[in-house]
């Protein structure tokens, strides 16, 4: 069975282990989001490709979910010792060494999906991660400026994120560069040959939002023969993991599991999903997603372990098939 999916870091890769466990034979290929990559002290950084390729690879930090396992602080130290910005992105010594091989094949000339392929041999992967492009992608978010009342400004995502953890409202989300931007080699022919395609509980506006707004990429989801199906990255109201809820705001979608389907949309009505899985104390939302042309059960989907997980990704597979028959 070929299986694609559109993922982005901490909650793509935790699906990505169940999936593994659930269908260990299956030739899985993983399109990677890149909009959240920034520029850190000279050296490129890919967030969310790493934690796929750390998590998978069995060198991810199981305490913080991102990083390296065993992990020292030694440069990030002496670089705020030197009083070097910024100090809220703090990168580990284990980390740094992927980052120097990054940019080094990149400054060489290498496209990132050749970098990320050279990353990923040391790893050995049992999926083969594509970035979304060899473009370069950031997502930029629009706040006001608390040094000009009255005025905006963007900053990049991760100073959103990882900074200001999301607590101030949202009022753009931008995609500086995807207008121009390329899918990476194998992406388009993997969305295209897949058995079916699957959006995992990531982020639906800044990771797998990203993707989708690679100009192709939207356009081969909907053409695709293979079944589409996306999982809930929220429950209740609030997001599974994250601050997916902040995001959401920004673009005017509630959160709520059946939003969130709406805002993909069905594939039948110009979206890009078919099925869609909800957790079960949100089935109450099963009529207005079925009203919105979209085939939904509701199951467990909180990604507790790897058992439960792997049930997610059954139930996943298992309802691409009901819709294939």
């Amino acid at each position: 069975m070929r299986l694609t999916v559109l993922a982005g870091g901490i909650g793509g890769s935790t699906f990505l282990r169940g999936l593994l466990k659930a269908r260990p034979d299956a030739d899985i290929t993983v399109i990677g989001n890149t909009a959240d990559d920034i520029t850190l002290f000279g050296l490129r950084v890919c967030p969310d490709l790493d934690t796929v390729m750390y998590t998978l690879g069995g060198g991810i930090s199981k305490e913080r979910g991102w990083g390296r396992e065993d992990e020292t602080w030694v440069i990030k130290e002496e670089l705020a010792a030197y009083g070097v910005e910024p100090t809220w992105f703090g990168l580990g010594d284990r980390d740094v060494a992927t980052h120097l091989v990054r940019t080094q094949m990149l400054d060489a000339g290498y496209g990132l999906s050749a970098v990320t392929q050279a990353l990923c041999a040391r790893w050995k992967l049992p999926v083969r991660l594509l970035p979304m492009s060899d473009d370069r992608v950031e997502t930029h978010v629009v706040i006001d400026d608390p040094d000009n009342p009255g005025t905006k400004k963007a900053i990049h995502f991760q100073e959103y994120w990882v900074r200001l953890h999301a607590e101030v409202p949202a009022h753009q989300i931008v995609a500086v560069g995807s207008e121009k931007a390329k899918p990476a080699p194998g992406v388009l022919d993997a969305i295209a040959d897949c058995d079916v395609l699957l959006l995992p509980p990531s982020n639906p506006v800044v990771s797998v939002g990203t993707i989708l707004g690679v100009p192709g990429i939207r356009e081969a989801v909907q053409k695709t023969a293979a079944p589409v199906i996306g999982l809930s990255p929220i429950i209740g109201t609030g997001p599974v993991r994250g601050m997916a809820d902040k995001v959401l705001a920004a673009v005017g979608v509630e959160s709520t599991a059946s939003a969130v389907a709406r805002y993909y949309g069905a594939r039948a009505r110009d979206g890009v999903i078919d099925g869609w899985l909800i957790d079960t104390s949100d089935s109450a939302q099963l009529d207005s997603i079925a009203g919105a042309g979209i085939h939904a059960q509701a199951v467990p989907l909180w990604m507790t372990d790897e058992t439960t997980t792997a049930a997610m990704a059954d139930a996943a597979l298992s309802l691409a098939e009901a819709l294939r028959r």
